[in-house]
C-alpha cells in the first residue's frame, strides 16, 4: 500500500512538472507572435525564418554535443527529420510570418490555437483513435470552427480589398502543419529530445536558407536593431529552447496533450499584443476568440465518462 502511495505521488509530481513545462512552452510560443510583428517590417518572412532556424539549429547541435549526443547517420532518419523540420518549423513559421504582415499578432495567435481541432479531425478522418472521440470533443470542434468563422468574417469586413483573409488562411494552414508535426514526431521516441530537435531544425535550415537567398536576397536588407534583436530572441528562446521542451512533451504527454497548450498560447499572444504593441480587440472579435478557446478546451479536456471510468492519479 505504501509502495502504491509512493508511486501515485511520483506520478503526480511528474505530471505537475510536465504541465508547468507546457505552460512555459505556451508563454514562449505566445510571445513569438509579438516578436514576429516587431521584426516583420524590416525583415521579410523567408529571411526571418531562415535566420531563426539556422541560429536555433547551431545552438541545438552545440547543446546536443555538450550532452554527449551525436546526430544519427542513417539516411532514413534524416529523411524523417526533413519532414519534421518542414512540418514543425519551416512551413508554419513562414506562413505565420507572412500572415502577420497583414493581420494583428493577437489574431494570428488565436487562429493558430486550432491545432488540437485539426488533430481530432485527422483522427476522425483516418479512423485512428475514433473510439475515444466523444460528443464533447465533436461539440468542441463545432465551437472552434464557429469562432474561426466569426473571427475571419469580422476581420474580413475591415480588410476588404486587402490580403487579410488570405493571411488568416495562411495562419490556419500553419495550425494544420502543427497538428501533423507531433503525430509525425512520435517516430523519434527512441531518440533523445535534443537530438530530434537538432536534426529537425537543421533540416529546416537546409530548406529555408536557399529559399530566402533566392526570393529575398537578404544581403540587400537593412533591418533595424530592434528587428535583429527580435529575430535573435525568436531563434534562441522561441525556437531552440522551445523545441527541446516540445519534443520532451511529445514523449511524455503525447500529441494531443502537447497541442492542448494552444489556447494558453493564444491568450498570451493576445495579451502581449495589447500590452506591447497597442493592438485593439473589439467585442465581436473577442466573442470569436472565446468560441475558439472554448472549442479547444472541450477538445483537449477529458470527457466526464472517461473520468468516471478511470481513477485519477
Amino acid at each position: 500500500m505504501n509502495t502504491q502511495a509512493q508511486q501515485a505521488t511520483s506520478e503526480q509530481t511528474f505530471l505537475t512538472r510536465e504541465i508547468w513545462l507546457l505552460l512555459l512552452l505556451s508563454l514562449i510560443w505566445g510571445s513569438s507572435f509579438t516578436l514576429i510583428k516587431v521584426a516583420i517590417p524590416s525583415i521579410p518572412p523567408f529571411t526571418m525564418v531562415a535566420a531563426r532556424v539556422t541560429i536555433a539549429a547551431i545552438l541545438l547541435i552545440l547543446i546536443a554535443s555538450a550532452q554527449g549526443h551525436f546526430l544519427p547517420r542513417q539516411r532514413s532518419v534524416w529523411a524523417a527529420f526533413l519532414v519534421q523540420g518542414l512540418l514543425q518549423s519551416a512551413l508554419p513559421f513562414t506562413l505565420i510570418s507572412w500572415g502577420e504582415m497583414h493581420i494583428a499578432s493577437g489574431l494570428a495567435g488565436v487562429l493558430n490555437a486550432t491545432p488540437p481541432m485539426f488533430v481530432l479531425a485527422l483522427a476522425m478522418f483516418t479512423g485512428r483513435g475514433r473510439r475515444t472521440i466523444s460528443g464533447q470533443k465533436i461539440i468542441g470542434v463545432g465551437l472552434g470552427l464557429a469562432g474561426v468563422a466569426m473571427t475571419m468574417r469580422i476581420d474580413a469586413r475591415s480588410g476588404i480589398g486587402t490580403a487579410a483573409p488570405l493571411a488568416q488562411a495562411a495562419v490556419l494552414g500553419a495550425s494544420l502543419s502543427y497538428a501533423l508535426a507531433p503525430i509525425w514526431g512520435q517516430r523519434f521516441s527512441n531518440l533523445p529530445a535534443i537530438v530530434t530537435a537538432a536534426g529537425a531544425m537543421s533540416c529546416a535550415a537546409i530548406l529555408m536558407v536557399p529559399a530566402a537567398a533566392a526570393l529575398e536576397q537578404p544581403w540587400r536588407l537593412a533591418p533595424t536593431a530592434q528587428a535583429i534583436a527580435a529575430v535573435i530572441a525568436l531563434a534562441v528562446v522561441c525556437t531552440a529552447l522551445a523545441m527541446v521542451i516540445y519534443f520532451r512533451l511529445i514523449h511524455t504527454l503525447g500529441p494531443l496533450g502537447t497541442t492542448s497548450g494552444s489556447y494558453l498560447r493564444a491568450g498570451f499572444a493576445v495579451a502581449l499584443g495589447i500590452a506591447l504593441l497597442g493592438e485593439r480587440l473589439t467585442w465581436s472579435g473577442l466573442a470569436g476568440m472565446v468560441l475558439i478557446v472554448a472549442g479547444v478546451v472541450a477538445v483537449t479536456a477529458p470527457s466526464r465518462k472517461r473520468n468516471a471510468e478511470k481513477p485519477s492519479i
